[in-house]
């Protein structure tokens, strides 16, 4: 599939994956929309970026704020006339016993990691159905699947973003639009290191890894499909 010229959106784009699959798409000639809270590292991989001869357009938002879908897409489409890829990267943790988890640290973990993806799919629908390579990549984890202790919330909300994902796919599959979920086990991000602090991050999957991945998905357009992709460090446990 040629992707120059086609238009991706990235949450969660000022580092780590989202960071690294903006970089990826923009040496695919791809016109991108990056966006996240932190408007000074956004700044920073839009200048990355732009030295290798894309330009970004760069929106700083709060995912969790229910008015950003419906912006996030509009800017899109009022900067670049449509939308081809999304993908739903921003995402937040936290670490605490069941016990210990505030209603806060609920309620933040699902806007972030379900209802904002949910509802930025929701949106892009209209527009990525007159698209001739319309796909959306849902970033989860093997939390998704699996259940850690310390991460009721983070579980909760990435078996959300996994649930919502495999019915989107069903719904939009007569649109002509993919849905791809990708689940890796620990990535060498600033998220994991709050997490699990017990890894060893030179043994983690590298985010370029990642986004290996979502090129891979992006150019191989055939007959054969790929509906969620799970990524375990290689020291950890096959199968499991």
């Amino acid at each position: 599939m040629e992707l120059t010229g086609k238009v991706a959106l990235i949450t969660g784009a000022s580092r780590g994956i989202g960071e690294s699959i903006a970089g990826r798409l923009a040496t695919m000639g791809m016109q991108l929309v990056i966006t996240g809270r932190d408007a000074e590292r956004l700044e920073q991989v839009k200048e990355g970026l732009q030295m290798i001869g894309s330009q970004p357009h760069l929106i700083v938002a709060d995912i969790s704020d229910p008015a950003t879908p419906g912006r996030l897409i509009g800017e899109t489409i009022q900067t670049f006339g449509g939308i081809d890829v999304l993908v739903n990267n921003a995402g937040y943790a936290v670490s605490k016993p069941i016990e210990e988890t505030n209603l806060e640290d609920w309620d933040y973990s699902i806007a972030v990691n379900a209802r904002a993806p949910f509802f930025i799919c929701k949106e892009s629908i209209p527009h990525l159905r007159r698209s001739t390579c319309a796909t959306i990549i849902n970033i989860s984890s093997v939390v998704g699947r699996l259940g850690y202790t310390q991460q009721g919330a983070y579980a909760a909300s990435k078996h959300a973003l996994m649930g919502f994902s495999k019915v989107l796919a069903r719904e939009v599959q007569p649109l002509g639009i993919r849905v791809h979920t990708i689940a890796p086990g620990g990535v060498a991000t600033e998220m994991v290191k709050t997490m699990r602090a017990d890894l060893d991050v030179s043994k983690l999957i590298h985010p370029d890894e990642i986004a290996d991945l979502v090129q891979f998905l992006l150019q191989h357009r055939g007959n054969g499909m790929i509906d969620n992709i799970d990524l375990r460090r290689f020291n950890g446990t096959p199968f499991a």
